[in-house]
């Protein structure tokens, strides 16, 4: 379960401008795939500092692609 600390901290990194590239949020340090935007009404964006990420959208054309060739 994670502590009010925790959400703190991760609340900073995800406010802090330096780990912002334009548009896109990269941070090695937060653990979190899947990010609040800078401004949370916005909705959410991937953290692109995590492997996972690029494998999810890999995987997320694969099934675009096939489902458009294959059916």
């Amino acid at each position: 379960m994670k502590t009010r600390q925790d959400k703190q901290m991760l609340d900073a990194m995800r406010k802090n401008p330096d780990n912002w590239k334009g548009i896109f949020y990269y941070n090695r340090q937060d653990p979190r795939l899947v990010v609040p935007k800078l401004y949370p009404y916005f909705g959410y964006t991937l953290n692109f500092a995590s492997g996972y990420v690029y494998v999810f959208l890999a995987l997320l054309i694969l099934i675009v692609l096939a489902s458009e060739f294959l059916f």
